[in-house]
């Protein structure tokens, strides 16, 4: 009986789910049925938590918009699922990040993209330009 299960819920599952995890910004697109249509609809944002395993695995995405918090929980296996893509990279030190259901304004999330950490500030544009200008002299009067 339990061959049986294993067979069906291996059938069920998504092969192609990247890896991702509380932190990362995630774009899901949703297939929306409309009478005799099927459109794609984007749903992008932060993850705030995964949880469960096998078919029962879900996720939660958090994203702002028109200054209102909109939170949606997605099953990672669900057929109507087209496709998950990470847009960016979390560094977070949580697995659930509900605080950011608190926070005001932008909240930023350290990134983890090779090459953005180890390279010097640089100055901002236009600074080049000031540089190969002669500097003024101070006015006395």
């Amino acid at each position: 009986m339990s061959d049986l299960i294993d067979a069906l819920t291996q059938s069920q599952r998504k092969a192609n789910v990247p890896e991702f995890g509380p932190g990362d910004q995630v774009r899901v697109w949703c297939r929306i049925i409309e009478q005799d249509r099927v459109r794609l609809s984007p749903f992008e944002g932060i993850v705030v938590r995964r949880r469960g395993t096998g078919l029962s695995e879900t996720f939660t995405v958090r994203r702002v918009t028109y200054g209102e918090g909109v939170e949606r929980v997605f099953p990672v296996h669900a057929p109507v699922l087209e496709r998950i893509d990470v847009v960016r990279r979390g560094k977070v030190r949580r697995a659930r990040l509900y605080y950011l259901r608190r926070k005001v304004g932008k909240t930023r999330i350290a990134s983890i993209e090779p090459g953005r950490g180890d390279q010097p500030a640089s100055q901002p544009e236009g600074r080049e330009a000031d540089e190969s200008r002669p500097a003024e002299e101070p006015q006395t009067a």
